[in-house]
């Protein structure tokens, strides 16, 4: 275990090089929806990415956001996210990270997020805990909804699909002490584990997106399920993480509020 988080440490900390080198200097951006970006600077971190854990594991399965999709024989898969945050790094606002995972037979046993404007590494292996640069971290204290600071984000069909996400935001907005939207699910994961955020949820997510951060909550003493308080399915990208004490809550809000909607549809 201790290679493999070796090797994708050391991916994900030249990629993140990479991306603050050429923060705001993007020379190319194509839309894979009407507000879905991806920058030659995702395909370049992509590439260097897998290149290096390819390099290290040939016989593994690759799935990246982008290009790569290599499967193979092996019992092991690499999710990859070169660059979480595309749109926020296309304008130059600086919340964006890099995030890696290993799954062994669907199931995930290493994942790493690493946030290169902050040089913050997170990184979890199953079993062993969570970590942020090497020091041990943990969810929140926060027992109420009320008391607590949550995170969520919106899917890119937002404006074409009535599941957008727009009315969980309004239920939990008045519900929390407050709703943060940065635009990075793997970092809002991140943060959910090491305590920053109480809780966190979003859908229409991709596996690597998410596998790293679910692992991160989870090591950290967190609980994550889908909407229906079920395991998370990482390829369905349907995912509620909390520091556990709020997760029933979150679970009420989320219930409540889709009987609500399919009540006035």
């Amino acid at each position: 275990m201790k290679e493999y988080r070796k090797v994708a440490t050391e991916a994900a900390l030249k990629a993140g090089e990479l991306l603050v080198k050429n923060l705001n200097k993007v020379k190319k951006v194509d839309h894979k929806g009407v507000v879905n970006l991806v920058t030659d600077v995702d395909r370049k971190s992509e590439r260097l990415i897998h290149r290096i854990l390819r390099s290290h594991f040939p016989n593994h399965s690759f799935f990246a956001e982008e290009e790569v999709r290599e499967k193979t024989s092996s019992d092991y898969l690499w999710t990859i996210d070169p660059l979480d945050g595309t749109t926020n790094y296309a304008h130059g606002f600086p919340i964006f990270c890099v995030t890696i995972s290993l799954l062994k037979k669907g199931e995930v046993i290493m994942g790493l997020t690493y946030n290169p404007m902050l040089g913050e590494m997170f990184y979890a292996e199953k079993g062993a805990g969570a970590f942020l640069n090497r020091r041990r971290i943990q969810i929140s204290g926060t027992e109420d909804l009320n008391d607590s600071l949550l995170a969520t984000g919106f899917p890119y069909d937002l404006r074409e699909s009535e599941d957008n996400n727009l009315d969980y935001f309004c239920s939990f907005v008045m519900k929390a002490q407050a709703v943060r939207r940065a635009g990075s699910a793997a970092l809002d994961l991140a943060y959910t584990a090491c305590g920053r955020f109480d809780g966190f949820w979003e859908f229409k997510l991709g596996a690597w997106d998410i596998a790293a951060g679910c692992l991160l909550v989870e090591e950290a003493g967190g609980r994550v399920t889908n909407f229906k308080g079920r395991r998370v399915d990482l390829f369905t990208g349907e995912v509620l993480a909390s520091n556990d004490t709020i997760h029933d809550q979150m679970l009420q809000i989320i219930r409540n509020t889709r009987k609500q909607t399919a009540n006035r549809r």
